[in-house]
C-alpha cells in the first residue's frame, strides 16, 4: 500500500502535469527492480550469514529449503521475512526518487537502483537490524527503519540530487501539483500502509505490535496538525501540501520508536516532528546557501533525513526499558536504550550514505548521463516515455504522442478510432 499504489499515486500527482508519468514510473520501476535484486542477492547481504562486520554473504533467497525454514526470529518462514523486508528496501529507493523527480535520466535511474540497494542499503540494514551486525550489537534502537530507511533515503536523495543537478529554472520557480485530490489519495494510502510498516516489525501479533500501531497514528496526526497550524499562523492559509508534509514527518519520526515508547512520548514526538522539520524546510532552507543550491524536489532531506534523525534521538530519550525487553528478546535487552546511541548512529548512517551514493552517481556518469537533456527537460513525459498522463477529450480528439504512436506520421488514423466529437460517444475499432 505504501509504495504501490501509495507513492506511485502521490508522486504522479504532486508534480507538474508534464512529469506525472515519469515520476510515477520511477517509483513503479524501483519496486520491481528491488524485488529481483533482493531475492537474487540483497536479502542475504542484509540478513544472511556474516561476511564482514557490516555485511552478509551474497546469496540467492529462492531455494525452497531456505524459504520454508523458520527465520532467525523463530516465528515465521524465511519466505515471509524475505518479502516483508523487501518492501522496506523498495520504499527506501522510492523515497530517494522523490528528491530526483523532474530531471533525472530514467536510464541512469535504472542503473542507480540496483547499485544503491547492493552497496548502500544492505550495509545499513545488516549493521543495524541483523543480530550479527556491529551496530545491532552496540544497542542501536531502530524499531522499524528511522535510520535504515529514512535517514538513509534522506541523505542519499540529497546527495544524488547534488550530483544530478537541479530542475530547469522554470520548474523550480513554479511546480504545482497536477491533481491535488489524487495527491491526497496517495498520501492516505501511505499513511494507512504505515500500519503494517511499524505494526509488522515484531513479526507476530503482540503487545508491542499493538502499541506500535497506535503510537504511529497518534504521532502522525499530531505532527500533521502542528504543521498545519504553523502554516496558518505564518502564511495565513491551511496548505494541503503542508499537511501532507507534516503527516510524512510524523510517520518518519515515530518509526524508530514505535513499539518502545509510551503514548505520551508519541504525542511529544509528533509535536516536534511537526515543528522542527517545518522550521528547517520553511526557514533554514532559505537561509543556507548550500541547501538552496541542491534541488531536492520533494524535500526528502527535511521530511526524512531531518525527521528520521530527530526520531532516532528522541527514541534514545523516550525508549522505555520494559518495552525494549518485549521487543528485543535477547538477554542483553537492557543495552537497548540511551541518548548517545542515537547520536552515534546518526553519524555512521549519514557518512555511509554520502560516500556510497556519491561513488554510485560518479560511476553511472561514465555509462549514461545522470541528467535529462534540455529538450527532455522542456517537454517532460512525452519526450522520455512517449506518453502523457492525461488525454484531453474536450475538443473531440484523443491526445496522440508524436514520440510513440501506433501509427506512423504518414498514416491516417482510422475513422473508427476517433472521437465522435465533443460530448459525443467514442467508437472503438
Amino acid at each position: 500500500m505504501q509504495s504501490v499504489p501509495g507513492l506511485v499515486i502521490l508522486y504522479g500527482s504532486i508534480v507538474k502535469k508534464k512529469w506525472a508519468v515519469n515520476s510515477a514510473f520511477m517509483a513503479l520501476y524501483a519496486f520491481a527492480a528491488v524485488l529481483i535484486c533482493w531475492v537474487g542477492w540483497g536479502y542475504q547481504m542484509a540478513f544472511g550469514d556474516k561476511f564482514i562486520p557490516f555485511l552478509g554473504q551474497p546469496d540467492v533467497a529462492l531455494d525452497q529449503k531456505f524459504l520454508l525454514r523458520r527465520t532467525f526470529v523463530g516465528y515465521l518462514p524465511n519466505a515471509t521475512m524475505v518479502y516483508f523486508q523487501f518492501v522496506f528496501a523498495a520504499i527506501t529507493l522510492i523515497l530517494i526518487a522523490g528528491a530526483l523527480l523532474g530531471r533525472m535520466n530514467f536510464h541512469a535511474w535504472m542503473i542507480f537502483v540496483p547499485l544503491w540497494l547492493t552497496f548502500s542499503y544492505t550495509i545499513t540494514a545488516y549493521s543495524i537490524w541483523c543480530p550479527t551486525g556491529w551496530l545491532y550489537k552496540k544497542g542501536i534502537i531502530d524499531y522499524s527503519g528511522g535510520y535504515v530507511i529514512h535517514l538513509s533515503s534522506g541523505v542519499a536523495g540529497f546527495t544524488a540530487a547534488f550530483w544530478v543537478g537541479p530542475r530547469t529554472n522554470k520548474d523550480r520557480e513554479r511546480f504545482p501539483p497536477n491533481n491535488i485530490l489524487l495527491m491526497l489519495a496517495g498520501a492516505g494510502l501511505l499513511w494507512m500502509g504505515w500500519t503494517g510498516f511499524n505494526g509488522g516489525d515484531p513479526y507476530t501479533v503482540s503487545v508491542d505490535a499493538s502499541l506500535a500501531v497506535l503510537n504511529t497514528h497518534v504521532c502522525t496526526a499530531t505532527s500533521l496538525l502542528v504543521w498545519l497550524l504553523l502554516d496558518i499562523i505564518f502564511f495565513g492559509k491551511p496548505s494541503v501540501i503542508g499537511a501532507i508534509q507534516g503527516m510524512i514527518t510524523g510517520l518518519v519520526c515515530i518509526t524508530p520508536a514505535a513499539g518502545v515508547v509510551q503514548g505520551w512520548a508519541a504525542i511529544i514526538m509528533g509535536m516536534l516532528s511537526g515543528s522542527i522539520p517545518w522550521y528547517t524546510m520553511m526557514v533554514l532552507h532559505k537561509k543556507i546557501s548550500f541547501l538552496k543550491h541542491v534541488d531536492d524536489t520533494m524535500a526528502i532531506f527535511h521530511t526524512h533525513a531531518i525527521a528520521g534523525s530527530l526520531g532516532g534521538i528522541l527514541t534514545g530519550i523516550f525508549a522505555e526499558p520494559k518495552l525494549c525487553r518485549i521487543f528485543y528478546l535477547v538477554p542483553e535487552w537492557e543495552h537497548y536504550i540511551g541518548l548517545l546511541n542515537g547520536f552515534h548512529n546518526n553519524r555512521a548512517g549519514a557518512v555511509t550514505n554520502v560516500i556510497m551514493t556519491s561513488i554510485i552517481c560518479v560511476v553511472i556518469k561514465f555509462v549514461v548521463p545522470l541528467r535529462l537533456s534540455e529538450e527532455q527537460l522542456s517537454t517532460g513525459d512525452d519526450a522520455i516515455h512517449g506518453e502523457e498522463a492525461y488525454a484531453l477529450w474536450g475538443d473531440g480528439e484523443k491526445y496522440q504522442s508524436r514520440h510513440n504512436s501506433f501509427y506512423t506520421a504518414d498514416q491516417e488514423i482510422p475513422q473508427s478510432t476517433k472521437s465522435a466529437g465533443a460530448g459525443g460517444q467514442v467508437e472503438m475499432a
